[in-house]
């Protein structure tokens, strides 16, 4: 329909009629998309990206029930005005579904950022140029540029349809990837460790199928995969090594569960809780707060110490020396009782004190206790019962022995004897 008889319709009855349509679509839209809303955010069933399913809800809403109007209506008149509203709200409905899934895979930042712009942006465009009538012109001009590789014709217009069925094929895929990523990481009967495998495999899946899905489309034949796998086996044999072996040691960890996210763990000189097992590395955190990063490859080569591998409590050791002139009994039970004033020592296994040594200077006796939270750190627990057992031992008067030492000068004449 021409622009003139397009507004030649504005003032006639249909042409009412039509905006009445649209107005009501649009609040009625409004209200159940409110309703929707509301009835997901409790469950976030349909969570895609920041804001949600929110975001689609009322354009969603509006447009179905603007297209059931414009079903009964186009019995008894034309409806260029309904079509319209109808475009648009398809357009923008698509617009905001894909920039909100952008957000859910890509990360915040201007490159986030920008490219919601940009696809708004073109998105608009091409919804302009079709209700103009420019886009098949456009389409023409497109086709117009080409080049010749070997046999095959290659334009404009299938490069670029190339390059935007790629892009949509892996936001879709990597989209699905996160919702059941994190499905599958809220879900408590799994253990965590194969809840991060099940959640990398499915986003290494989702990955391989959108590079099979897009191939074809744009173009490609598949079967020259298998030359690029043979190129990349042969990388992967020297420059990738490494990185093949931290990822495939990656899977290995999680797989055998011998290490797990918060297991209390010494390796490569350092000791910390496990925060995270990444594809690659390990995250360490030390009780300093600071986080290593270690490869996965030197978690499987090397020793690793894993304190919470079966079982988290680990036993702490405090020595202390006493005179030889001291009641040991007497001793032993002051350190026991100094270990159970402690809220984090267990009663189960008790504490228990014997004698290590017998030093030069005292008697060399050792406090054993059991902790179930080595993660919290030990020094500060030692402390705690070295600053309690010193008050008591000063309390009963028991002494505790220091080196002593007699220094005899030589060279030195001897005193003379007295008339």
């Amino acid at each position: 329909m021409s622009l003139e008889a397009f507004a030649s319709q504005v003032s006639t009855q249909e042409g009412v009629i039509q905006f009445a349509i649209i107005v009501a679509g649009l609040g009625l839209g409004w209200l159940s998309g409110g309703v929707l809303r509301r009835r997901v955010a409790a469950r976030e069933l349909w969570k895609f990206g920041s804001g949600g399913f929110d975001r689609v809800a009322f354009p969603l809403a509006a447009l179905a029930i603007i297209w059931g109007m414009r079903l009964l209506v186009r019995k008894v008149q034309a409806t260029p005005f309904v079509d319209l509203a109808i475009a648009l709200l398809a357009a923008f409905a698509v617009i905001r579904f894909a920039v909100y899934v952008l957000r859910h895979v890509l990360p915040e930042g201007a490159l986030r950022r920008g490219t919601e712009r940009t696809i708004a942006t073109l998105m608009w465009a091409g919804v302009a140029l079709h209700l103009t009538g420019l886009l098949p012109e456009v389409w023409e001009a497109l086709e117009s540029v080409a080049f010749t590789v070997g046999d095959q014709r290659i334009t404009l217009l299938l490069v670029m349809q190339g390059l935007v069925s790629v892009a949509i094929t892996l936001a879709i895929s990597l989209w699905l990837a996160n919702l059941v990523e994190g499905r599958v990481l809220a879900t408590e009967r799994l253990a965590l460790s194969t809840r991060v495998v099940v959640a990398k495999l499915v986003r290494a899946a989702a990955f391989l199928l959108a590079i099979l899905v897009a191939l074809p489309i744009v173009g490609i034949d598949i079967t020259a995969l298998s030359v690029f796998g043979g190129a990349l086996g042969v990388g992967l044999g020297f420059g990738l090594q490494k990185i093949a072996s931290n990822y495939v040691s990656g899977f290995i960890i999680l797989l055998d569960r011998s290490i797990r996210i918060g297991d209390f763990v010494a390796v490569d000189n350092r000791q910390g809780v496990v925060k995270a097992i990444e594809s690659r590395y390990t995250v360490i955190r030390s009780l300093d707060g600071t986080e290593s990063i270690i490869p996965n490859e030197t978690m499987i080569t090397q020793s690793v110490t894993n304190h919470s591998y079966t079982d988290r409590q680990v036993l702490l050791r405090v020595k202390v020396s006493v005179g030889y002139a001291s009641d040991i009994d007497r001793v032993f039970e002051l350190l026991l009782e100094a270990a159970k004033r402690q809220p984090r020592v267990l009663d189960d296994p008790a504490p228990a004190a014997w004698i290590t040594a017998l030093g030069d200077n005292g008697v060399e006796i050792e406090l054993g206790l059991w902790i179930a939270d080595p993660d919290k750190g030990q020094l500060s627990l030692r402390g705690a019962i070295l600053k309690d057992v010193l008050r008591a031992l000063r309390a009963e008067g028991i002494e505790i022995p220091f080196p002593q030492r007699d220094v005899r000068l030589v060279g030195q004449a001897p005193d003379s004897p007295g008339p």
